[in-house]
C-alpha cells in the first residue's frame, strides 16, 4: 500500500511546517495502516496455530481417557472372571503352602517367590498416587471436577503459565512409567510361575494361581486407571488454555483490523483536506481518526 501526493496538490500546500505536516500525514497514516494490517494477519495466524494446538492436545487427552476406560474395563473383566473361578473352587482360599513349595523348585526361584509373595498378600507393592500438581494447577483441576462455570475457570486458567501445566503433565507421565517399572518384577515373576504351573498340569495349582493373578490384575488396572485419569485431566487443562489463547489472538486480530480501518480513513480524509479550500475541518477529522487509530492499536498491543 502506497500513497503518492500529486504535484498539483503539493503546489497548493503552504510552505510552512503546517504544510509539511499536512503533506506527510497521508504517507504516515499509510505506513501505520500497513503495520496494523500486518499485526492483524499475524494475530490471526497465531489464533489458527493455537486452535490447531488445542486439537492436538485434545487428541492426547482422548488417548488418556481411552486408556483410563480400557483399564477400568479390564479390571471389571478380571473381577468378574475371579468371581466365577471362586464360585467353582472347592476351597475359600488358594493353597499358599503348595504354591510356595512349587515356586521353590524352579531354577533361580528368588524372583518368582518375591512375585508370589505379592500375589498372596492381595495388595500392590505400592499404592499408585499421582504426583500433586502445583497449587494453581490443582485449583483448575478442582474447578473442572466440580463443574464450575467458564467465567470462574478463565481467571484460574489465565493465572497459570502453560509451561507449568506442561511440567505437571511430564511429572504425571513419569508416575505412570515409574509405577509400571515397580510392577515389572511382579509381572515377570508371575509369568514364569504361571508358565511352570501350566507345564506341570497340576489342576489345583493352576486354579489357585489363576485366582491370585486375577485379583492382582484387577488391582493393577484400577491403579493404572487412576494415573491415566490424572494425565488426561492435565491435558484437558492444556486444551482450555490453548483455546483461550486462540480467542485472545482472534480478538487482537479483529481490534488491529479496526485500527487499520481508522488509519485508512485518516489517509483518505487527509488527502481530501489537501485538495479542499477549507482544510481545517477535514484536517481535524483526519487528525482525530489517525490519533484514534494509533491510540486504539497501542491499547490493543499493550493490554489485550
Amino acid at each position: 500500500m502506497s500513497t503518492a501526493i500529486p504535484e498539483t496538490l503539493k503546489a497548493d500546500l503552504p510552505a510552512s511546517k503546517w504544510g509539511k505536516v499536512l503533506g506527510a500525514t497521508p504517507v504516515v497514516m499509510t505506513v501505520i495502516a500497513t503495520l496494523l494490517a500486518g499485526l492483524s494477519n499475524s494475530e490471526m495466524t497465531k489464533a489458527q496455530y493455537a486452535r490447531a494446538l488445542a486439537a492436538q492436545q485434545q487428541s492426547k487427552a482422548g488417548d488418556q481417557w481411552a486408556f483410563f476406560q480400557a483399564k477400568r474395563l479390564r479390571s471389571a473383566i478380571q473381577l468378574g472372571t475371579l468371581d466365577a473361578v471362586q464360585f467353582s473352587a472347592g476351597t475359600a482360599q488358594p493353597d499358599a503352602a503348595a504354591l510356595r513349595a512349587f515356586a521353590a523348585t524352579l531354577p533361580e526361584p528368588e524372583g518368582v517367590q518375591a512375585a508370589l509373595a505379592v500375589l498372596l498378600s492381595g495388595r500392590l507393592p505400592e499404592v499408585a498416587q499421582p504426583s500433586a500438581p502445583p497449587a494453581e494447577v490443582q485449583a483448575i483441576l478442582q474447578g473442572l471436577e466440580e463443574g464450575r462455570p467458564e467465567a470462574e475457570l478463565v481467571p484460574r486458567l489465565n493465572a497459570v503459565k502453560p509451561a507449568l501445566v506442561s511440567a505437571a503433565i511430564r511429572a504425571a507421565q513419569a508416575d505412570v512409567r515409574a509405577f509400571d517399572e515397580r510392577l515389572r518384577p511382579v509381572v515377570t515373576g508371575g509369568d514364569r510361575l504361571g508358565e511352570a504351573i501350566d507345564a506341570s498340569g497340576a489342576a489345583g495349582l493352576r486354579r489357585d494361581f489363576a485366582r491370585l493373578r486375577l485379583g492382582y490384575s484387577a488391582m493393577r488396572y484400577d491403579a493404572e486407571a487412576v494415573l491415566n485419569r490424572a494425565v488426561a485431566n492435565l491435558h484437558e487443562v492444556q486444551v482450555r488454555q490453548s483455546n483461550l489463547q486462540a480467542e485472545r489472538h482472534h480478538l487482537r486480530s479483529l481490534r488491529f483490523f479496526y485500527g487499520m480501518l481508522g488509519a485508512q480513513a485518516a489517509v483518505i480524509i487527509a488527502t481530501f483536506a489537501m485538495a479542499a479550500r477549507q482544510r481545517n475541518l477535514l484536517w481535524s477529522l483526519a487528525a482525530a481518526a489517525g490519533l484514534g487509530a494509533v491510540t486504539f492499536a497501542a491499547y490493543v498491543f499493550l493490554y489485550l
